[in-house]
């Protein structure tokens, strides 16, 4: 999992109205909304159970330690798409507990390998890597107007790209992967099943591979490996990858084709996640009083 800097995410509190309207711009959908296609939750069940949920975001010292803003952009996430969201003043495992003693629906982690939505209710998780792969891939989807047939280029063999690269699958589209690592590139699509992974290529050269489609999901943690030189009036990219793998050049020659973030589109696709699991839990409707 790539380290973020504090730098990247002292904003995202202050900057969630804004971002909305970008998104909207970009996409169609408010923040909310993308995240809900991407767990595949309707609007109205979001609305019922998000009214509903607890979540607590745990602060994890092990290894390099806490990222300052991190949990409180986590939280502000949360609470922006309805979620009561809070950050335990106990942190790791004295955390932990203060969340389960509180009555939290859901409690987020993270440490320098993964970040996790853990369940209470239902006992499942959600990782990170998996809801951001699939909310990206969701956001491109909708700035295009529909994958399905579509040849895209997804940069990056990693749990965002294996993630973004299923679900693109899962639409109909024509996926094409490349890693610097050609053996996981191997490894993943020997791990698929089902008709649609006749449509998974490898490609080991990106720069030749990015020349030859105009849909891109960069998921590496590269930075600015694509230039503006690489790229068309018609390149339409969803960059989940941090650092931003495009030049500046790039990043402003795309501009409204782009879709970047650090934070807010796997945190909210994790969070809708949660909320469709707890959905689909009779005992927690009871209690819920839905």
């Amino acid at each position: 999992m790539t380290r973020l800097r504090s730098a990247d995410i002292s904003g995202i509190p202050l900057e969630l109205e804004a971002y909305d309207r970008e998104l909207l711009l970009k996409s169609g959908c408010n923040l909310l909304q993308l995240a809900c296609r991407a767990a595949g939750l309707g609007a109205e069940d979001a609305q019922r159970a998000t009214a509903k949920m607890r979540a607590s975001v745990v602060p994890i010292r092990w290894g390099q330690g806490v990222i300052e803003g991190f949990c409180q952009a986590t939280a502000a996430i949360l609470g922006h798409l309805g979620i009561e969201a809070s950050v335990t003043r106990n942190a790791d495992l004295s955390g932990l507990a203060e969340a389960y003693e509180t009555g939290a629906d859901a409690v987020f982690l993270a440490d320098d390998h993964d970040f996790v939505a853990l369940n209470t209710r239902t006992h499942q998780s959600i990782h990170n890597a998996a809801a951001t792969g699939s909310g990206f891939t969701t956001g491109l989807d909708l700035m295009i107007g529909g994958v399905a047939e579509q040849r895209v280029l997804v940069l990056g063999c990693g749990g965002v790209g294996r993630e973004a690269a299923a679900t693109l699958l899962r639409h109909g589209a024509k996926v094409c992967i490349c890693d610097v690592d050609v053996g996981r590139c191997d490894d993943f699509r020997r791990s698929g099943h089902g008709p649609e992974w006749t449509n998974l290529s490898i490609e080991s050269d990106f720069r030749n591979a990015i020349g030859r489609h105009a849909l891109i999901v960069e998921a590496t943690n590269a930075s600015e490996i694509i230039d503006a030189k690489m790229i068309s009036s018609q390149t339409c990219i969803a960059a989940p990858g941090m650092p931003l793998g495009l030049s500046r050049e790039a990043a402003d020659m795309i501009s409204n084709r782009l879709l970047h973030d650090p934070l807010q589109i796997g945190v909210a696709t994790m969070g809708m996640g949660v909320a469709r699991q707890l959905i689909r839990n009779e005992a927690w409707r009871q209690s819920a009083g839905l």
